[in-house]
């Protein structure tokens, strides 16, 4: 969240710890003139004095208060929830892009922490951490049913203070364990560079404050050639959100005046909203401005485009995705992204808490809601050329998730799943082994694009049944009559002495 103050509301469209943050007019006190519930309020009443008073161990008033708030969200979507001055503090930091710990982006599993995504360039991603892992163990301690609050506060922590994390993945039959030390983590959330045959890359790991800003001008200083590059890849790819504010002069940049980026719909009328193309002026903000230096970005407004998405890439990454989808501004390559649609508004409750709360679902140009489907790209193209290895759940995974009315959710296909090889590595996005980069390429070079290599996916569903094989056997020898301890027999002492017991 933004570090200035926020009078009546802040909005929310995040993926899963991102945030995208406008203003909104409401307060946290009764909406329309509606009558309070006095009966129900009474027995709450009752009710807390009667755990205050008679509970076995005392309670602060602060503990039993904070305790209900949050029990008010249970049944609520899982993007909304009770800011305590930890969670509250969490998401200024997050938006902010600067916060000490691991560099991991978490969500929630079988009441575990997940990985959503590991921040790049941190001691997560460097370990070799992977989107998809489900963290069992913190410093031995089991996870399960730990708040995400609780388990953030845990890996947390003083700059080079060691951790050791306890991971469960995907076609691993065994934990992995991760000794890691923390650092300060800054995410930079901006990079780019030159690749061959004239092509410009700028990856986006987050939408925050400057976002849009340092796009903009390290894409005035990646480019030194005249004219403009012969083609330009916007990586989107496990970016799990971030500020609507960055979404919108992200896609401000590379749309013309007066184009839609996205609007919002929910029950009170400042929920309903169309957000348009700014100026480069106002994106660039504080950032120089001289019309010679905004002549030169001109090329932004035509050059070639392709998006990376894939099923990490929500909420701000999606707005972006489908804005220029719609305006067909750029073609998008890679695989179904995330699906989440909804905006949460943040009320402040006080300096340091407040509430993040569903208010509106956003939608596309073209008036699409991307709740539950994401965002389908133009060209579909795996992860990697054996196949797809993200294994992150989509928003039609998440339990009480908003329901799209034009979906049947019965119909959505299950991702396949290759199993992952013990031996994989995770590729660097932008490196040379970049399947999907690569594919980008070759459609901008008019190049035919493969969704992957057929020998190699064959090769690496082989290796998942020859591995299904061995944990299957294993598992019958565990069972062998030669492995299993002696039978017991077992008598009951009767007035006619011991009687044997059958089975």
């Amino acid at each position: 969240m933004s570090t200035r103050r926020i009078g009546s509301i802040g909005l929310v469209a995040a993926g899963a710890v991102g945030g995208i943050l406008i203003s909104l007019g409401i307060t946290a006190v009764a909406q329309r003139g509606e009558p309070l519930p006095l009966r129900e309020l009474q027995q709450f009443a009752n009710v807390f004095a009667a755990i205050k008073n008679t509970y076995v161990e005392p309670l602060t008033d602060q503990t039993l208060v904070n305790n209900a708030i949050k029990g008010l969200f249970t049944d609520l979507d899982p993007h909304s929830a009770y800011l305590d001055a930890d969670a509250f503090k969490e998401m200024e930091a997050m938006t902010q892009g600067g916060f000490g710990g691991l560099g991991i982006e978490i969500g929630s599993e079988d009441g575990m922490p997940k990985v959503i995504s590991p921040i790049e360039d941190t001691p997560a991603a460097r370990a070799g951490i992977l989107a998809g892992d489900i963290i069992t163990h913190i410093n031995g301690k089991p996870t399960k049913d730990l708040s995400l609050n609780d388990a953030v506060k845990q890996m947390r922590g003083e700059p080079n203070t060691s951790i050791k994390l306890t991971i469960r993945r995907a076609g691993r039959d065994k934990p992995l364990e991760f000794n890691l030390v923390r650092d300060v983590i800054k995410v930079r959330s901006v990079r780019s560079k030159m690749l061959a045959d004239d092509v410009a890359y700028v990856r986006i790991a987050q939408f925050q404050e400057r976002t849009a800003a340092d796009l903009i001008k390290q894409l005035s200083e990646v480019y030194k050639g005249p004219g403009a590059p012969k083609g330009l890849v916007i990586d989107l790819r496990n970016d799990p959100g971030g500020l609507l504010e960055s979404a919108i002069g992200v896609s401000s940049a590379f749309l013309d005046s007066g184009d839609l980026v996205v609007s919002t719909k929910g029950r009170i009328p400042s929920s309903n909203r169309e957000y348009y193309v700014k100026s480069m002026q106002s994106v660039l903000g504080e950032l120089d401005t001289d019309a010679d230096v905004l002549k030169k970005l001109d090329w932004l407004k035509t050059v070639p485009i392709v998006v990376l998405v894939n099923v990490g890439s929500a909420s701000a990454s999606e707005i972006v995705a489908g804005a220029l989808q719609d305006h067909k501004r750029a073609t998008i390559i890679g695989n179904r992204t995330f699906g989440k649609g909804s905006v949460q508004s943040v009320v402040p409750l006080s300096e340091d808490s407040g509430l993040k709360l569903t208010t509106a679902l956003y939608y596309t140009p073209n008036g699409t809601s991307i709740q539950v489907t994401g965002v389908q790209p133009d060209v579909v193209v795996d992860d990697t050329a054996q196949g797809n290895l993200f294994r992150l759940p989509r928003e039609v995974d998440l339990k009480r998730h908003l329901l799209n009315s034009k979906v049947d959710e019965s119909t959505e296909e299950e991702q396949p799943d290759l199993g992952m090889s013990p031996e994989f590595k995770m590729f660097e996005f932008g490196g040379d082994d970049d399947y999907q980069l690569q594919q980008a390429l070759n459609h901008l070079a008019g190049r035919p694009v493969m969704k992957n290599d057929p020998a190699k996916v064959a090769a690496a569903k082989q290796a998942a049944a020859q591995r299904e094989k061995d944990v299957a056997s294993e598992s019958t020898e565990k069972k062998s009559p030669l492995n299993q301890q002696p039978s017991v027999e077992r008598f009951r002492i009767t007035p006619k002495g011991l009687e044997r017991v059958t089975p």
